[in-house]
């Protein structure tokens, strides 16, 4: 079975740090483009990250650069999200991707004031 399982979500407060992994499983994913949205209660899913196959290239959201770092593990078919110095207004379910075709199921990213 192909899948995304993402993992890391929680809740930290304003300022604090978490690391997002995004596992892929039934085949290889070293040639895929992976990204990461995120959707906020009551509103549209949204671009995050993402990343070229060979992690060289990377595209941020225009909030989010400089706080958040993606990357990725091709040995281990993974994607991880580093993010930094985090805002309430970053809260939302986080969703792996991959070609923006396959998705995981989300993890919830909750930050307090």
């Amino acid at each position: 079975q192909v899948q995304l399982v993402e993992s890391g979500g929680g809740l930290v407060q304003a300022g604090g740090s978490l690391r997002l992994s995004c596992a892929a499983s039934g085949r290889t994913f070293s040639s895929d483009v992976m990204g990461w949205f995120r959707q906020a209660p009551g509103k549209e899913r949204e671009f995050v990250a993402n990343i070229n196959s060979s992690g060289s290239r990377t595209y941020y959201k225009d909030s989010v650069k400089g706080r958040f770092t993606i990357s990725r593990d091709n040995t281990k078919n993974t994607v991880y999200l580093q993010m930094n110095s985090l805002k309430p207004e970053d809260t939302a379910v986080y969703y792996c991707n991959a070609n923006q075709k396959l998705w995981g199921q989300g993890t919830q990213v909750t930050v307090s004031s």
